[in-house]
C-alpha cells in the first residue's frame, strides 16, 4: 500500500509514539541518574523531571494504544493533549530564543530565589563561585557568599555564578528554544497524523460498520 493509507499512517504513529515514549524514559531514567550520584540533590528538580518524563510517557501510551486499535476515543484525547502541549511548548521555545540580556538576568535572578538552600550550595560548589550578582540590586549576595560552600571562598578569587552562567547563557537559551521548536513541530506532526489515522477506513474491518 501506498504511503499516505491506512498502514502508512498506523506506522508512523506508532513510530512517532515510540520515540516518545523513549524520550520520556531517557527524561526519567536521567533524573534517577542524577539522584542516586548526587548530581541534583534539590527533590523539586528531580521531581519536576520524572513529572514531565511520565506525563510524555503517559502521552505516548495512549497514542500508542489508539494507533494499534484505531480507537475514536483514546485518539482524539491524544490530539487534544498534544496540540494542548505543542501550543505551550512553542511559545516557551519562541520566548527563550527571543530573550535579550536584561530579562535572562531577570529570569536567572528569580530562579535562583526560588531555589533550596542545597541546590544553590551544590552549584556553587560544582561551578567554584558565590552568590548570584554582584551589585547593588543584589540584596542577598552578601547573605549568599557567606554561606558559600565552594573551594574559591578560601582564596578569596571567587566569581558570582550568575556572572559564570550569564556568559554561556545565550547560547544555552539558543539551544532550548531551537530543540523546544524541532521537537514542537514534531508534536504538531503527531496531530496531524492521529487526525488524519482517526479519518481512515480500516480496509480489513466490516464495510458497513460505522467510522
Amino acid at each position: 500500500m501506498v504511503c499516505g493509507g491506512f498502514t502508512c499512517s498506523k506506522n508512523a504513529l506508532c513510530s512517532l509514539n515510540v520515540v516518545y515514549m523513549l524520550v520520556g524514559l531517557l527524561l526519567i531514567g536521567v533524573a534517577v541518574w542524577g539522584k542516586g550520584f548526587g548530581i541534583v540533590s534539590s527533590i523539586h528538580i528531580i521531581g519536576g523531571v520524572i513529572a514531565v518524563g511520565f506525563f510524555l510517557l503517559l502521552i505516548a501510551i495512549v497514542g500508542l494504544i489508539g494507533a494499534v486499535h484505531h480507537h475514536q476515543v483514546l485518539l482524539f484525547f491524544y490530539m487534544v493533549i498534544l496540540f494542548i502541549v505543542f501550543l505551550f511548548q512553542f511559545g516557551v521555545s519562541c520566548s527563550c530564543l527571543a530573550m535579550n540580556g536584561d530579562q535572562q538576568e531577570t529570569l536567572l535572578n528569580s530562579t535562583w530565589r526560588m531555589m533550596s538552600n542545597s541546590t544553590r550550595e551544590d552549584l556553587e560548589t560544582k561551578m567554584n563561585c558565590c552568590g548570584l550578582i554582584n551589585s547593588t540590586l543584589d540584596h542577598w549576595f552578601k547573605a549568599d557568599t557567606a554561606a558559600c560552600p565552594a573551594d574559591c571562598k578560601e582564596k578569596l578569587d571567587c566569581r558570582s555564578c550568575g556572572e559564570k552562567m550569564l556568559e554561556h547563557a545565550s547560547e544555552a537559551l539558543r539551544i532550548l528554544g531551537g530543540v523546544g521548536l524541532f521537537f514542537s513541530f514534531t508534536e504538531i506532526l503527531g496531530v496531524w497524523l492521529a487526525m488524519r489515522y482517526r479519518n481512515q477506513k480500516d480496509p480489513r474491518a466490516n464495510p458497513s460498520a460505522f467510522l
